[in-house]
């Protein structure tokens, strides 16, 4: 024992006892966490998958390298970094037809996607091997069989009416910018809005507003679209900025009507002559 002793009283001693320790805990928590890993590991590339990587790199370098990189690393003065947004960004920007962009440096509206479904698929399938991110939705993830409306229109006041209308019909934005209106956007387009927060939109994760709740506000806003406008005109169901508007011009055009009648009726008034 008496080795142990004086081994124990060396100076390095304390240092091998602290990497010791490391060594052991690092071992535990391995193995407390790699026990899992292999459940939730993605499964192992197809022969399907890496075509349609490779068909999607093949587009991006004829359509979007020119502005994103041909990486898509992108350019600080001209296009972001692609790295991790994921395929349902991918899937919004290109379906919606706001990419690839008409003109640099300017707010894109929705316009005919210039790629069909497939090539969307594509491009996005690439972009998301490059660094993951938010995957697009399936079918079962934005169908609103099921949905609670009257919970969807709850959240979509208090979460999106500030910049989308009362009925999804769009607005006006600080600087210029527009919230589009909701109209024309299938079901998977607002849940990958919500998930991304494309432009000068929010990021509503799925910690924010659950899948559920998603669903809930998509069942609202496409509830919205087919409702009728027992009040009469709908006048681009605006709001009171477009109605007030409307009210001022009429009154306006009443009140111009009537000095033009009481003219004519009455006539000049003439002066007598003294």
């Amino acid at each position: 024992m008496s080795w142990i002793t004086a081994r124990r009283r060396h100076p390095a001693a304390g240092y091998a006892i602290l990497l010791l320790g490391l060594l052991l805990v690092g071992a535990i928590y391995a193995s407390v966490t790699g026990g899992g890993s292999g459940a939730s590991a993605a499964p192992p590339a197809t022969a399907a998958d890496t075509a349609q990587v490779n068909a999607g790199r093949t587009i991006f370098l004829q359509d979007c390298a020119t502005c994103h990189g041909f990486a898509a690393q992108g350019n600080a003065k001209v296009a972001p970094s692609l790295i991790g947004v994921g395929s349902a960004a991918v899937d919004f920007q290109v379906s919606t037809g706001r990419m690839p962009a008409a003109e640099l440096g300017a707010e894109n509206p929705r316009k005919p996607p210039r790629l069909n479904a497939r090539q969307t698929r594509q491009v996005a399938a690439y972009i998301a091997s490059l660094g993951g991110g938010p995957a697009i939705p399936s079918a079962a993830e934005v169908s609103t069989n099921g949905a609670n409306v009257g919970l969807g229109q709850k959240l979509f006041v208090a979460d999106c009416a500030q910049c989308h209308n009362f009925v999804g019909a769009g607005g006006a934005l600080t600087y210029g910018k527009f919230a589009p209106p909701l109209t024309q956007s299938t079901n998977s387009q607002i849940f990958e809005a919500m998930l991304t927060g494309p432009e000068a939109m929010p990021v509503f994760n799925n910690t924010t507003i659950t899948p559920d709740q998603k669903r809930d506000i998509i069942a609202y806003v496409t509830k919205t679209r087919s409702e009728a406008n027992p009040g009469g005109f709908s006048l681009g169901r605006i709001g009171p900025v477009t109605e007030g508007l409307v009210a001022f011009l009429g009154l306006l055009l009443f009140m111009v009507l009537v000095a033009l009648w009481i003219t004519a009726k009455h006539g000049k008034t003439e002066i007598p002559h003294e």
